[in-house]
């Protein structure tokens, strides 16, 4: 299980990443729910919480993606990114496992796309696990 990113305290649904998204700028914070809300229906075992203080979803206590909101853009980022199958190329960054998708408002997204990849970020994780 090395190199799995754990976090403690996590619960099915947590009020107060409801009241965080709340708080966004409107227009950012429905694109950071929005595939927030994609992570969360991943599967039964996806728990959430706010850790440095954004929201982060995870396989029970193994965190798998996040979302996060800059004053022009939201990142949906990813754990275990670099290792992530990304054909559509949607992913930035140059960390050893972080990588993240940037959104910004009025630009376009391959959300089918970007919802495969929510999809393996969770299946590797949960492989992880099982390892």
């Amino acid at each position: 299980m090395d190199g799995i990113f754990r976090l403690d305290g996590g619960v099915r649904r947590s009020p107060a990443i409801d009241e965080w998204l709340d708080e966004c700028e409107p227009e950012l914070g429905a694109i950071a729910r929005r595939w927030f809300e994609r992570m969360r229906q991943c599967g039964g075992d996806v728990r959430e919480l706010l850790h440095d203080g954004c929201p982060t979803a995870c396989v029970g206590d193994a965190a798998f993606a996040y979302v996060n909101v800059f004053k022009a853009h939201v990142n949906v980022g990813f754990f275990h990114g670099a290792e992530l199958d990304d054909p559509a190329r949607l992913l930035e960054g140059t960390g050893l496992r972080m990588r993240h998708v940037k959104l910004r408002p009025g630009d376009g997204v391959d959300a089918e796309a970007l919802s495969r990849l929510i999809d393996v970020a969770y299946a590797d994780v949960s492989l992880r696990l099982e390892q």
